[in-house]
């Protein structure tokens, strides 16, 4: 028994060469309910961010999403095809990127930000794990409409046959799994955490980072399971995937970063933070 899988065309509409897809939409809608949910914890005072450097570090963001994920894609997950044409890193349109090279290109872009505009790293790491999982879900929606990235064969009654596979076999709608737990409800857990802390006077800055690797890499690692791996490398080691293994410290970074922060005074949810400390 499966469930038929809803074929919808990628190409919205196009306009001769050029084309607007779902993908770019998705992507596109989880950026602009991001941008909105950081504008709403400026203006709230949730998060020490003012509102005039909120462009600025998004546009950090965008640079070191788009940089580490690429070069962990090419370094990581396909290298030979990458050495034998270096060109085509810089052909995004291509396809192929890393989401753990996006988040350490954009814990960068934070690092760097940080110390340009004098804030906090926590505090922006914070807003980020805060304002990013509306991208994980619309992304992963995004990757379901394009049938990529499925799961693995599957006897569950959900299971799809989706149009890319060459097998042509029910599998793992794992593209849905990854939207509802990595940017569905982990999005909650910050949310609700972060209302929860800041209204108990217990918010310190790290708490919503910490949280957002540990649950990060515990989905991810969970729905690893499920999802097909790529077809270049297969499983790593044993029955891990190179996902797998990626995700795996994430929990590990979370705890110790937790840990720290349980060690320092509360933050009030003001915004003051604009101050000359650079330190973590």
């Amino acid at each position: 028994m499966t469930i038929p899988y809803p074929t919808i065309p990628p190409v919205i509409v196009s306009f001769g060469p050029l084309a607007i897809r779902w993908y770019g939409v998705m992507y596109g809608v989880g950026y602009i309910l991001g941008y909105r949910l950081a504008r709403t914890c400026t203006a709230r005072a949730v998060l020490p961010i003012d509102k005039a450097s909120l462009d600025s570090w998004i546009g950090y963001l965008v640079i070191g999403m788009l940089v580490g994920a690429r070069l962990v894609y090419a370094t990581v997950y396909d290298r030979p095809a990458f050495a034998r044409d270096p060109v085509e890193i810089l052909r995004v349109w291509h396809g192929g990127l890393s989401f753990h090279g996006a988040v350490l290109g954009m814990l960068l872009a934070c690092v760097l930000f940080a110390r340009v505009h004098r804030f906090r790293f926590l505090a922006v790491a914070d807003l980020l794990a805060l304002a990013g999982t509306p991208g994980l879900f619309f992304g992963r929606l995004g990757n379901f409409i394009n049938g990529e990235l499925y799961g693995r064969p599957s006897t569950v009654p959900w299971a799809m046959v989706f149009p890319a596979d060459p097998l042509r076999i029910p599998r793992h709608p794992s593209q849905l799994y990854e939207a509802l737990a990595e940017g569905l409800l982990l999005g909650l857990i910050i949310w609700v955490l972060a209302r929860w802390s800041l209204a108990r006077g217990w918010y310190r800055s790290g708490l919503l980072a910490g949280t957002f690797l540990i649950g990060y890499g515990m989905f991810r690692f969970l729905i690893e399971f499920t999802r097909q791996p790529d077809a270049q490398l297969g499983l790593i080691a044993g029955p891990f995937s190179m996902g797998q293994l990626l995700s795996v410290g994430m929990p590990v970074l979370g705890i110790l970063l937790l840990a720290y922060v349980a060690r320092q005074p509360p933050v009030h949810a003001t915004i003051h933070a604009r101050n000359n400390d650079r330190s973590v």
